[in-house]
Order: structure tokens, then sequence, then C-alpha cells
């Protein structure tokens, strides 16, 4: 029987390579760059903890591109790299090797002021109470969107959690990032209310799985189910904006660093490993505050 595991993203992208370089005709240097440009990509998506190409979001494309930008490489080179990204997804859907196409009709982002978009306190408010606590998916989906907004954690950090990563008594959940690092996250009080109300909802069905969050059927969720619940309750609540998991953690560390938390500290948490990273977080913040500013001074 054939094996019909989706094959590993970098070999899809070595298979990739290797028709362009028969059948596309285009220029040595042309290729070198989108042979750079295609490993980066996949760095940036095996970053995230995706091993396939049937979980690359749309989301995982801008923001990998909103990154390159925010890293302080020009528009144009950013404009190549999406150029490369369109090819290699097309190519695995003309090959039948994929179904969808996450990057068909995704225009060139406008990266020049590649700033981070985040939810004010209101939106956060009614997001986080958007869900039904009445339902056990409700309860399950209250503490799911707690820890991403008092943690600021990335959506494959949030999926990868295990019950035994979460220290009610000590107000702490240890999360694996990036490169395999671990660091330790503050669990602020409603997270904890909240996790532990899911604890006890959760105990009370089936389990199969150690993963903290759990579907109905007690099966881990994977991060395209994390991200529809995502969603939903962001159109529940009546947020004019899209929505995405990545925002809640741009949300996190704009709010922070809003009332006063020292940079270094939301790098820690973030688990950034360069703190010109996180200093995109001060930029949103003086944003915000100039046009208060121009809304509100009488000699603005």
């Amino acid at each position: 029987m054939a094996d019909k595991k989706p094959k590993a993203l970098r070999a899809l992208s070595d298979r990739f390579l290797e028709m362009i370089v028969f059948e596309a005709g285009l220029a040595d240097r042309t290729l070198a760059a989108y042979a750079g440009d295609l490993r980066q990509y996949v760095d940036h998506l095996e970053e995230l903890g995706i091993e396939t190409h049937e979980d690359v979001l749309r989301e995982d494309i801008l923001d990998h591109l909103t990154g390159l930008r925010l890293g302080g490489m020009a528009a144009r080179s950013v404009t190549r790299h999406l150029s490369a990204i369109r090819r290699f997804h097309r190519f695995l859907k003309d090959e039948g090797i994929a179904r969808l196409d996450p990057a068909a009709d995704l225009e060139t982002p406008r990266l020049r002021r590649a700033l981070p978009h985040v939810l004010n306190g209101d939106e956060v408010e009614r997001l986080l109470d958007a869900p039904d606590t009445t339902l056990p998916d409700g309860v399950r989906d209250a503490a799911l969107l707690e820890l991403f907004y008092s943690c600021g954690l990335r959506i494959s950090e949030l999926a990868h959690l295990a019950v035994r990563d979460i220290a009610l008594d000590e107000a702490q959940v240890r999360v694996r990032g990036k490169g395999a690092k671990v660091r330790l996250v503050p669990l602020g009080g409603r997270a904890i209310d909240r996790v532990r109300a899911w604890f006890a909802v959760r105990n009370a069905g089936p389990v199969h799985d150690d993963a903290l969050f759990l579907s109905s059927r007690g099966r881990r969720m994977g991060r395209t189910t994390v991200w529809k619940i995502v969603k939903r309750h962001a159109r529940a609540a009546n947020i004019t904006q899209n929505v995405t998991p990545h925002m809640l953690r741009h949300s996190f560390a704009t709010h922070l660093l809003d009332h006063g938390a020292d940079l270094r500290a939301v790098q820690e948490m973030l688990g950034h490993a360069d703190i010109s990273t996180t200093q995109v977080y001060t930029h949103v913040s003086v944003e915000r505050l100039t046009e208060a500013h121009k809304r509100f001074h009488p000699r603005a």
C-alpha cells in the first residue's frame, strides 16, 4: 500500500527547484535567489512547527513576509520572496500534491510601514467574552483565547501545549518555542480561572491525548482548528478587523508596553532571540501616542 503521508516541505521545495532549473528557463541569478528565498520560507514554517504543505495557512505566508520587512529587507526583495512562494505552492497544486493553494490570489502586501495590527482594549474584551461558557466547547474556547492573549503565544506553541506544561499553583506555563527553546511565561488570574474551568470539563469527557486543548472527541487539535476557533469568535464579537491568532500575540506585547512593561521582560515572554524583533512593538505604541496627540491636542 502506498504511503499517503504528506512529504516534508524541504524535500518538496528541492523538487520544485529541480523543476524550474529544467523547465522554467530562469537566469542563474534568479534561480539562486529563489533557492535562498524558499530556504528561508521553509525555515520559517518549520520554526512554527509546520511540517507539511497541508498545514500552511495564508496567514503563515503573510506573517513570513511581514517578518522579512520588519527585519530590514527591502520591499523589492520581499516581493521576490512572494513570487517564489507563489510559484512553489502553484507547483504543488498543479502536480496534484496539494489540494489547496494558500498563496492563490495573494497580492503583494503593502509592507512599507510593516507594523503589526493589534486589537484595542474593547475588542480584546469582546473577543474573550464571546465563547458561550455554558457549553463544554465554550469553556475550552474561553481558556484557549485567554491563554493566547494572557501569554502572547504563537499558534503552534498553543497547539502543542500539554497538560503538564500548565502550573496553576505557580501561575506559570512552560512554552516550547522556536528552536525547541523552553521559556516560562506568567499566567494571569483570569487565565488561571478559565484554564481551571476547562480542566474540569476536559477531565469529564473523553481523553485520548495529553494535549491541553482537545476536540469534543478527546483528540489533539491542529493549528487549523485553533485558527478557525479564533476566527469564529472574532466574528461573533463583531470585530471588523481580520483577527488572527498572531494578532493576539501582537496585542499582548503592545498592551504590555503601553502600560509601562520593560522591553527586556516582554522579549523574554515572547521568546524573541533578538530584542530588535521586540522593538517593533515600541514603534506601534509610539504611533498610537502620536495619533492620540494629533486627535486630541488643541494645538496639534
